[in-house]
């Protein structure tokens, strides 16, 4: 699906970003920089890390939810999406 792949290649490459940002904070660290600087950085992190998970977010309610309840896993959907909240809500 057309889709599904555009979104995939999208993840990907966000966590390619995410990937190559958490080693410039890696090498702020190993470089004793200045806590402030280093902090600013990981907060970038997460909110990278946040925009990612929204975007899988949206990709599985639109697509995988969608099918599920299609193919009669409405429970399944359900348990898994309150396992979701649950965990995001820590």
């Amino acid at each position: 699906d057309a889709a599904k792949s555009k979104t995939r290649a999208d993840v990907i490459k966000r966590l390619s970003y995410i990937e190559g940002h958490l080693a410039g904070v890696k090498k702020m660290v190993d470089d004793d920089r200045y806590c402030v600087d280093i902090l600013r950085q990981t907060f970038a992190v997460r909110r990278a890390i946040q925009k990612l998970e929204s975007q899988l977010i949206d990709g599985h309610l639109r697509t995988c939810v969608v099918e599920g309840v299609k193919d009669g896993r409405e429970e399944q959907i359900l348990s898994e999406l309150v396992e979701l909240y649950e965990i995001a809500d820590r």
